[in-house]
Order: C-alpha cells, then sequence, then structure tokens
C-alpha cells in the first residue's frame, strides 16, 4: 500500500530562478523534494496530487490525456513561462477518482483543458525530472471545508492499493504579507502553528478531529490567513485517516517554518 505525502510546494517558481538569494532561501525545500522518490519503499504506478490552487465548485479531475502546464504566476523572470514538465495524465485513473468519490456520494467533474498549475508542475519538475510519472490533479472545493476534503481523502483510499502515490501540494505557512515581513526576531505565531501541526499531524486517532478544528489551534489564522494551501493536507490525511503520521521534512523559508507529512 503506497502512503501519502503533503508537501511544500514553494513560492512561485522559485526552484528554476538564477543562483541567488531567492533559490537560496527555498534550498532545504529543495533538497528534500529532488531526493523524495529515493525515499519511497516502490515506485507508484501514478499520482494523485490535490494542489492549492484549484478551487471549485465541485471536485474536478483533470482527465486530459497531456495536460499543458498553467503559468499561474507572475514577475517572475521570462525563462519560468518556458518551463516544461511533459508527463502523461491518465485519464483511466481520472475516471477511477471519479467513480470513487461517487460511491462515497460526492458528485465530480472531469476537465480535459485546464493545464497544471505550478503547485503541481513545479515540485513534481524537482521529484521526478524525467517527466515519466502519469500524473493526475483534483481540484479542493470550494468554500475548502475540512470535513468535506478529508470524507474526500477517505474515498480515495482505495487507489493506494492500486500503486497511486497520493499527494498533497501546499504550504503550512502561506502568509504573503508574513513572508515579506521576514523572520530575523522570530516568529512565535509561525512556530507555534508549525508546533501543533508537527504534534498533531503524526496522531491518527485523533488526528482528523484536530484537522476539523485546525483554527482553534495556536497561530492558526497568522499562519493561514486563507487556508487554501492547507487543504491538500486534509485530502491526504484522510486518504490514510486512522494511520500513524510521521514527519518528512521540517525546515524554513523566509524565517518561517514549514513542515511536511507522510501517512500511512
Amino acid at each position: 500500500m503506497q502512503p501519502t505525502y503533503f508537501i511544500n510546494h514553494g513560492g512561485g517558481p522559485c526552484f528554476f530562478l538564477d543562483p541567488g538569494p531567492m533559490r537560496n532561501t527555498w534550498r532545504e525545500l529543495e533538497d528534500y523534494l529532488r531526493g523524495f522518490s529515493d525515499t519511497l519503499d516502490e515506485r507508484p504506478r501514478a499520482i494523485l496530487i490535490v494542489s492549492g490552487h484549484w478551487e471549485q465548485a465541485r471536485p474536478m479531475v483533470n482527465a486530459a490525456a497531456a495536460p499543458p502546464l498553467l503559468f499561474d504566476y507572475g514577475g517572475f523572470p521570462a525563462h519560468t513561462y518556458q518551463l516544461t514538465w511533459p508527463a502523461p495524465g491518465e485519464p483511466e485513473l481520472a475516471a477511477r477518482v471519479r467513480d470513487l468519490l461517487g460511491g462515497a456520494g460526492i458528485d465530480s467533474g472531469a476537465d480535459t483543458a485546464r493545464g497544471w498549475d505550478h503547485g503541481v508542475f513545479v515540485p513534481m519538475k524537482v521529484m521526478f525530472p524525467h517527466a515519466d510519472m502519469p500524473t493526475v490533479q483534483l481540484s479542493l472545493q470550494r468554500g475548502l471545508d475540512p470535513a468535506t476534503h478529508l470524507a474526500m481523502g477517505r474515498a480515495l483510499t482505495p487507489l493506494r492499493d492500486e500503486g497511486v502515490l497520493i499527494v498533497g501540494s501546499g504550504q503550512t505557512y502561506h502568509n504573503m504579507r508574513g513572508f515579506m515581513a521576514g523572520g530575523g526576531s522570530g516568529d512565535p505565531a509561525a512556530e507555534a502553528f508549525d508546533a501543533w501541526l508537527r504534534t498533531a499531524m503524526v496522531d491518527g486517532a485523533t488526528r482528523d478531529r484536530s484537522l476539523v478544528d485546525w483554527e482553534q489551534a495556536p497561530g492558526a489564522r497568522q499562519a493561514q490567513p486563507h487556508e487554501d494551501h492547507l487543504l491538500p493536507l486534509m485530502v491526504v490525511a484522510g486518504a490514510a485517516s486512522g494511520e500513524p503520521g510521521h514527519i518528512a521534512f521540517h525546515g524554513y523559508a523566509l524565517g518561517k517554518p514549514i513542515s511536511g507529512f507522510r501517512f500511512g
């Protein structure tokens, strides 16, 4: 059975900027993602990825056979709009995802036109640079209800026995104003929320309840003013509901702590 993962995808196409302060800011994360595939017990046959950059009224599945890239960022050097990551989609897996969601009473749709946003292609280009991993993207559901996304994940659990690696791509700290303020003097609220996550995510017996009530955690709204980048965590945690969690990554970017997790 494949585990599930929550990864931080960094800031924009930060891994592909010319060497300099911005790229160095995310170096710890980049190094972790570059070594990601070496940590897997077995190579997955495909990846289902949920990004914090796609919200729809109902869950949507990218069902294209060869999705393009969606350069959903601005203000970066010209070469970051020429990036490629020509991995194949997998329409059969997309259909399977919709079947599993439907079996759990969750209505969904298929999208064959949308490209992979940078929450998908930025980390995946680092993790699987040969672009040989069949990949399908699943959207978040507008409203960002934690219980709904945990239920989506639970519905998708059978995929793990079918060789599919389920990955949530977001950011455990996603406050742009806070990032720009830097972190020379530390950030107690950011530290408190990250410490809460690192404690709450390892306990499979209480994790779902903790995630439903995440706003009550110390520093929660300071770290996540808008929780779109936290909701992918709900899906991958739901797909391993009740199973142990593990801290797969812990580091800093622009003075703020960020953490990644493996479940199952």
